[in-house]
C-alpha cells in the first residue's frame, strides 16, 4: 500500500464531526430544546422593530415592539391580573366542563353502532354552526353572567375531544377485546383497562389543542358579552384607539394559551410517558 492509499484510507475514517465541525454545532443548535423557537422569536421581533422604523409604519396600523412594552406600563398590575383571571376562569371551566361531558360521549359512540350513527351527524352539526353566529342567541337565553361564556366556550372545545377520543377507543386491538368478552370481563374493565390505555395519545392530542380553543371561547364571549376578561380588554382598546394596549392584551392572550398547552403536554410527559411518540433521530 502506497503512501498516498494510506492517507486517503485515514482521511475518509475521520469522523464527520473532525471533518465539518460546523455541521455539530448545527446539530446542537437544533436538537437543543427552546433554542431554535427562542432564536426565530428574536429574529421576528427584530425584524418586526426594524420595519416599523425603517418604513415609518403608522402606530395606529402597525406598533413597534418597542411601542407595545410601552401599552404594558399604561396598564396597572392589579387591572391586568383583574382581566386574565377573568379570562381564564371562564376558560378552565369550560375546559374541564367539556372534558366531563366529551369521554361519555366518546365511549358511547365507541360502544355502540347505532348511537353512533345517530348521534355523530348532530355533533358535526353542532360544530358546524358558527359559535359568533349563535353566541348572542345564547348571552340572550342565559343571561350576562359567567354561565352563557362557558357555554360558549364548552361548545367549542368539546367536538375535538369527542373525535379524538372515540378514535383512541376505536383504535384498541380487536384481539384484545375479544379476549377480554371471552373471559368475561366486566364492561368497565374492558374500557378503562383495555380501550381507554389505547386512546391516551389521542385524548392528550386533543386536550393539547381544546385548551387552546378554551381561550379562544373565553374570548369569542368576552367580544359578545362581558365587562372583563382579556377579550373585553383587546375590544375596549381597540375601540378606544389606544392600539398599543391592544396587542399588548393580545401577546397575554398568547402567553395564557401557551402556558395551558405546556401544562397539558407536561400532565402526559409526567403522568403518561410512554404515550409520547419515539423521539424522531
Amino acid at each position: 500500500m502506497t503512501m498516498s492509499d494510506t492517507s486517503a484510507v485515514s482521511s475518509s475514517s475521520a469522523p464527520p464531526e473532525a471533518a465539518m465541525p460546523g455541521r455539530s454545532w448545527s446539530q446542537w443548535f437544533v436538537r437543543t430544546p427552546g433554542l431554535l423557537p427562542a432564536a426565530t422569536f428574536v429574529a421576528i421581533v427584530l425584524v418586526w422593530e426594524a420595519s416599523c422604523r425603517l418604513f415609518e409604519i403608522p402606530s395606529f396600523v402597525l406598533p413597534a415592539p418597542s411601542r407595545i412594552l410601552g401599552g404594558f406600563d399604561a396598564v396597572s398590575t392589579s387591572r391586568w391580573f383583574e382581566h386574565v383571571w377573568a379570562t381564564l376562569r371562564v376558560a378552565l371551566i369550560g375546559y374541564f366542563l367539556s372534558i366531563a361531558i366529551s369521554l361519555p360521549i366518546a365511549i358511547i359512540l365507541a360502544r355502540s353502532e347505532i348511537l353512533s350513527r345517530a348521534v355523530y351527524p348532530i355533533l358535526v352539526v353542532v360544530q358546524s354552526t358558527p359559535v359568533v353566529a349563535i353566541a348572542p342567541i345564547i348571552i340572550v337565553a342565559l343571561g350576562s353572567g359567567d354561565t352563557p361564556r362557558i357555554v360558549i366556550t364548552c361548545l367549542i372545545t368539546f367536538f375535538p375531544l369527542v373525535v379524538s377520543t372515540t378514535t383512541g377507543l376505536m383504535a384498541t386491538p380487536p384481539e384484545l377485546i375479544e379476549l377480554s368478552r371471552s373471559l368475561r370481563a366486566p364492561v368497565i374493565r374492558e374500557i378503562t383497562q383495555i380501550r381507554l390505555p389505547f386512546a391516551i395519545p389521542y385524548i392528550f392530542s386533543a386536550l393539547k389543542i381544546s385548551v387552546t380553543l378554551a381561550v379562544i371561547g373565553a374570548v369569542v364571549a368576552e367580544f359578545v358579552a362581558a365587562d372583563k376578561g382579556l377579550g373585553y380588554f383587546i375590544q375596549f382598546s381597540t375601540s378606544m384607539f389606544q392600539v398599543q394596549q391592544a396587542w399588548a392584551g393580545l401577546i397575554v392572550l398568547v402567553l395564557l394559551s401557551l402556558v395551558l398547552f405546556q401544562i397539558v403536554a407536561a400532565v402526559q410527559r409526567i403522568w403518561f410517558p410512554w404515550s409520547l411518540p419515539t423521539e424522531r433521530e
